[in-house]
């Protein structure tokens, strides 16, 4: 894409309202918990997801709790937010395609076992309409 086209994307992104993890007005429009199912695939089964949207992509993981703190630095510089409980969410508001919910799933999967937990899945909100 070029300049131009970045721009007009810029200017268009400053008009749409800023979406928000605790927005009360948010539902999961799409779910992938089956590890053998592709990220294409949840995303095209979703009759409710909405593409040309912004959505907030959530995680669900199993943090040990001595690991929380140490998952909440290395997640926080690119945008991510922790709650951490029996089940951790991972979440931040963002475009969703197939590919960068393939690259979080995978960097989640990561993380969590590093820490010593365990990546279940992800899904995804938007608005209700």
């Amino acid at each position: 894409m070029g300049l131009l086209g970045r721009l007009r994307d810029l200017l268009h992104r400053q008009d749409e309202p800023a979406l928000s993890i605790d927005d009360p007005d948010l539902v999961v429009v799409v779910e992938a918990f089956d590890i053998a199912e592709a990220d294409s695939a949840a995303l095209a089964r979703s009759p409710q997801w909405r593409a040309d949207e912004p959505a907030v992509l959530r995680h669900h993981v199993r943090i040990p709790a001595d690991q929380v703190e140490r998952a909440r630095e290395l997640l926080t510089p690119d945008g991510w937010v922790l709650v951490a409980g029996d089940i951790s969410h991972i979440s931040r508001v963002q475009k969703l395609d197939a590919l960068h919910c393939a690259q979080e799933r995978s960097r989640m999967a990561s993380l969590a076992q590093r820490l010593g937990g365990e990546a279940l899945g992800w899904d995804a909100l938007q608005p209700a309409r």
